[in-house]
């Protein structure tokens, strides 16, 4: 039964995975490509955790770690640019 349930959640985030990536390439404005590409991190955690699962080993948990950490400090930096024209002030 697990397999089943595993196997559904693996289908289920590849899904969503092509979702976020058809959304990220119809964005029409900068504000919604920082979103996609926000969105498409955690879709790729969520798979990265799904990975460290079915191999019972800790190094897809670390990657989805340093991820989650780039994939924040990557949307802060960008909206602040968006917003105000300069990442660092």
């Amino acid at each position: 039964m697990s397999n089943v349930v595993f196997y559904i959640a693996i289908v289920w985030v590849a899904v969503l995975l092509g979702v976020v990536v058809v959304q990220l390439a119809i964005a029409r404005t900068i504000g919604q490509r920082i979103l996609a590409l926000d969105l498409l991190t955690l879709v790729l955690i969520g798979l990265l955790a799904l990975a460290a699962g079915e191999d019972q080993r800790s190094y897809a948990l670390d990657a989805a770690l340093a991820l989650a950490l780039l994939g924040f400090v990557a949307t802060l930096a960008a909206s602040r640019y968006y917003e105000d024209r300069e990442p660092f002030s």
